[in-house]
C-alpha cells in the first residue's frame, strides 16, 4: 500500500469513524443493482433548474428533464429531443420531436409541452428573453411539431436553446411548466433519462435518482449533453460531503465512487492511487469572477469599481484557488480564453499582476471616503472560498476598509438577492464560477445580458450603452461584424466594470476504477457510464 494513501476501512467501520451514517444511508438495494455514490460541488436543496441559476440545479435539471437542442464536447449544437429545420430567409424554425418521448408518468411529449416550457424559460433566462423580445408567433403545427417565427433575424438561437447555463431550456409537462413564477413546480416529472426519487431526497444532504426505463435514447454516441443518454446503471445517488478530507478518504476507501470537483491541494492523494482516474472532461472550464454591488455606494461610482480592477491581480487569485498549472490560466476575457470569440482588450492590468499605483490614484480622484465594502466568502464550497480573501488583501492594500462576511452557500445564494446596501444587511461583492460554456458569446452571457437593473443578474448593473451593442450583436450575422462587435463588448465591459475575470481553471473529476465510459462535455452527466459490479 501507498503510504500517502488514507488506511483503507472496512465500509461499515469507515462510516462509522467519519459520523456519515446519515449522509451515506444506502437504500436496500438486490445484488444486481448498481448504484453510482457521487458527491458533486455543492448541495441540492432548488429543484427548480428554470427559476435558479445556480449549477447544482441545472446539473439536477440534465438528470430528469431534455433538451430540444444538446451541445456536444466541442459546444456544437446537435439535435436532441428534436430536429430543427431554418427558412432561407432565417425568421421561421421548424422543430420535429423525435419518436418514443414521453414523460415519467406514461404521457406523451407534445409539441404544447415544449411551447409551455419555452415560455417560462424565456420568462428566467436572458437569452430566451432575447428570442422572445423577437417573437412573432410560436405554435404547435400538430401534436410533434413547433413552429417559433421572429420578427427580425437572429444570429444565435439554435445555440441560445442548445446552451446548458446558466439556464438550460429544459422541456417540463405543460401543466408543469405553466405554474406562475415564483410558486414551487408541483413535481420532478420531467423526459429525460432519470427518475427524481423524491421520497428519498434530504435537502443539502442526499439525492437519489433512478434509471428511467422508458427513456427512448438517440443513436449516436454521448457527447456532452448531445447524443445517446442511455443509463446503465439503476440508480446514482449525491451525497453532500462538505469537509473535503472526508470525501477525498471515502474516493479512496471505496465509499464513494465519483467526486465531481476534485480539491485541487489533495489532488496528489489521488492521482497516486491506482485505483482512482482524475481527469479534465471539459477543457474550457470555468472563468472565477467577481461581481459588484452598482445600486449603492461606493460601488456606485465607476471610477470606484475600476480602482477595485486595478488593484487585482489574477495570478495571486489563481495560485490560491488551483496552485497547480497545469489546471489554470490567467484570462480577462468576459467571454473565456480559448473560445472564438475571446478578447482581452481593457482588462491587461488583470493579467500583468495589477496596477496598485493607478488604482490609489483613482479612489483620490473619486474622493473614497473609506466606506466599508463587504464581500460575501462562501465557507463550503472549495472553488469558491480562497477568492474573496486574497481580493479582500489586493483592495486593502489599494485603500479599500473591506469586510469579509463568511457564510454557507445557500445562505450566501440567498442574501446576494438583497438589493439593500450592505450596511442594512446586503452587499458590496460577490463571487462566483462560471462554466466558460456559458459565456463564450454575448447572446449567452448571463453577465452581459439584460444590464437594466430590473432585469441584471445579481448587481445590477445599468449600462444604455452595453445594451445598444448587444443588440447590434444579436443581430449581426456575419462572422467579421461578429467578432468587432465582441471585442467592443469586452471593452466596454472592462470600462464599466460589469464583471472582473479572476481567472480560468479547469475542474478535475475523479472516479474509481469500477466506473468506466464517463462521458465528457460541459457538464457532469450520468448516462453513458457503467459500473461494474
Amino acid at each position: 500500500m501507498n503510504p500517502t494513501f488514507p488506511a483503507r476501512f472496512p465500509k461499515k467501520t469507515l462510516l462509522t469513524a467519519l459520523g456519515l451514517a446519515s449522509a451515506l444511508s444506502f437504500s436496500a438495494q438486490t445484488s444486481a443493482d448498481t448504484t453510482v455514490n457521487a458527491v458533486m460541488h455543492s448541495a441540492l436543496r432548488a429543484l427548480d433548474p428554470v427559476s435558479s441559476s445556480a449549477t447544482i440545479a441545472r446539473n439536477h435539471g440534465y438528470m430528469i428533464y431534455d433538451t430540444l437542442i444538446g451541445l456536444d464536447a466541442d459546444l456544437t449544437p446537435q439535435p436532441q429531443m428534436a430536429d430543427w429545420e431554418v427558412s432561407e430567409d432565417g425568421l421561421t424554425y421548424t422543430f420535429t420531436l423525435r419518436e418514443g418521448l414521453t414523460w415519467h408518468d406514461g404521457s406523451p411529449v407534445t409539441a404544447a409541452d415544449c411551447i409551455a416550457s419555452l415560455e417560462r424559460w424565456s420568462s428566467f433566462d436572458p437569452g430566451g428573453t432575447l428570442i422572445f423580445d423577437h417573437l412573432e408567433s410560436l405554435t404547435a403545427l400538430d401534436d410533434h411539431r413547433v413552429e417559433l417565427k421572429l420578427t427580425t433575424e437572429l444570429g444565435d438561437v439554435i445555440g441560445l436553446l442548445a446552451k446548458p447555463s446558466a439556464v438550460a431550456a429544459f422541456m417540463m409537462p405543460e401543466a408543469v411548466a405553466s405554474i406562475e413564477p415564483g410558486q414551487p413546480l408541483p413535481n420532478q416529472i420531467g423526459s429525460g433519462p432519470f427518475r427524481f426519487v423524491s421520497d428519498a431526497f434530504q435537502p443539502g444532504v442526499k439525492a437519489v435518482y433512478e434509471r428511467f426505463d422508458e427513456y427512448v435514447p438517440r443513436d449516436e454516441a454521448p457527447s456532452g449533453t448531445a447524443g445517446s443518454k442511455e443509463v446503465f446503471v439503476d440508480r446514482v445517488e449525491w451525497i453532500h460531503m462538505p469537509d473535503v478530507q472526508t470525501m477525498v478518504n471515502a474516493i479512496n476507501s471505496g465509499d464513494i465512487d465519483y467526486i465531481e470537483r476534485t480539491p485541487f491541494d489533495l489532488l496528489p492523494l489521488l492521482e497516486s492511487n491506482p485505483e482512482i482516474h482524475a481527469e479534465v472532461l471539459d477543457p474550457l472550464g470555468m472563468l472565477t469572477l467577481a461581481r459588484m454591488n452598482f445600486l449603492h455606494p461606493p460601488f456606485n461610482d465607476e471610477r470606484i469599481r475600476r480602482a477595485a480592477l486595478l488593484a487585482i491581480g489574477q495570478d495571486d487569485v489563481m495560485a490560491a484557488l488551483v496552485g497547480d498549472p497545469r489546471f489554470y490560466e490567467t484570462c480577462a476575457s468576459v467571454y473565456g480564453c480559448n473560445t472564438a470569440l475571446s478578447s482581452e482588450a481593457g482588462g491587461e492590468s488583470l493579467t500583468s499582476g495589477g496596477s496598485l499605483d493607478e488604482a490609489r490614484a483613482l479612489l483620490e480622484e473619486a474622493g473614497y471616503d473609506d466606506t466599508p465594502i463587504v464581500l460575501l466568502q462562501p465557507s463550503d464550497v472549495a472553488t469558491l472560498t480562497p477568492q474573496p480573501l486574497v481580493v479582500a488583501q489586493a483592495l486593502r492594500a489599494a485603500g479599500f476598509n473591506v469586510e469579509l462576511r463568511q457564510m454557507d452557500w445557500q445562505t450566501l445564494v440567498s442574501q446576494r438577492a438583497s438589493r439593500e446596501a450592505s450596511s442594512d444587511g446586503g452587499w458590496d461583492m460577490i463571487f462566483t464560477n462560471f462554466g466558460v460554456d456559458s459565456l463564450w458569446s454575448p447572446s449567452i452571457n448571463p453577465l452581459l445580458i439584460s444590464t437594466g437593473e430590473e432585469d441584471s443578474w445579481f448587481g445590477w448593473p445599468t449600462d444604455p450603452d452595453m445594451e445598444a451593442l448587444l443588440d447590434e450583436f444579436a443581430l449581426a450575422t456575419e462572422g467579421d461584424e461578429r467578432q468587432a462587435l465582441a471585442e467592443d463588448i469586452q471593452r466596454q465591459a472592462m470600462e464599466q466594470v460589469t464583471f472582473v475575470p479572476l481567472g480560468q481553471f479547469q475542474n478535475v473529476i475523479s472516479w474509481r476504477d469500477e466506473l468506466s465510459d464517463v462521458v465528457a462535455g460541459p457538464i457532469p452527466v450520468f448516462w453513458g457510464m457503467h459500473k461494474a459490479e
